[in-house]
């Protein structure tokens, strides 16, 4: 079960890794691809940064290719392996399964990245409440 203050809730949830009380995206569904990129410059609740700098997000394209390698494997070993289709059709099932899965791919990848440099500070919300 997620639950404030492991790094997973904040991952998943794409909450701010620092007081995991405010999502860090202005639009919180990841298939509104229009938006997909917008993030709020600060928390509200802590005043975290997002972009601590310039490019920062660059380093999360490297956890995508991670994330998507994994999604990648799974679509392969349920559709060759466990259901027993085609070389072909797997490589179908794989390609479906990364292009329907890319904004969440992403997201994640920015949300993995963000928490290998912010962690949560129970401190920070027993101040704001």
């Amino acid at each position: 079960m997620l639950k404030k203050g492991d790094k997973l809730y904040s991952i998943l949830t794409g909450t701010c890794p620092k007081c995991h009380l405010e999502s860090m995206y202005k639009d919180k569904n990841p298939y509104h691809l229009g938006n997909i990129f917008q993030m709020y410059e600060r928390c509200s609740h802590c005043g975290t940064k997002y972009k601590m700098e310039p490019s920062f997000f660059y380093g999360a394209m490297y956890v995508s290719y991670g994330v998507g390698i994994s999604f990648a494997v799974a679509a392969f070993i349920i559709s060759f392996l466990i259901i027993g289709t085609s070389l072909m059709t797997s490589f179908l099932c794989i390609v479906g399964t990364l292009v329907v899965l890319m904004p969440i791919i992403i997201r994640w990848s920015r949300n993995i990245w963000i928490n290998f440099f912010i962690h949560y500070d129970a401190k920070t919300v027993k101040e704001k409440k």
